[in-house]
C-alpha cells in the first residue's frame, strides 16, 4: 500500500484558487491582505501572493532585522 500524497491546500486570498506554496501566520498575511478571514492560525499563500506579501512588508521586515 503506497501512502497517499497530501492534498494541496489552496491560497487563502479571496478570488485566488492557486496551489499554496508557503504558509504564513494569519496576522503576518493580513498586513498585506486585510481581506483575509481570521479563521485559523495559518494562511496558505500561492507563489504570486507570497511575492506580493514580501514586497508589501519589505520595509517593515528590514526595520525589524535592524533591532537585533
Amino acid at each position: 500500500m503506497s501512502p497517499e500524497a497530501p492534498t494541496p491546500s489552496l491560497c487563502a486570498v479571496p478570488g485566488c484558487g492557486g496551489e499554496a506554496e508557503r504558509n504564513l501566520a494569519v496576522t503576518e498575511a493580513r498586513k498585506a491582505f486585510p481581506q483575509l478571514s481570521e479563521k485559523g492560525r495559518r494562511a496558505p499563500l500561492c507563489k504570486v501572493h507570497y511575492k506580493e506579501w514580501k514586497k508589501a512588508t519589505k520595509e517593515a521586515r528590514k526595520l525589524a532585522r535592524l533591532d537585533w
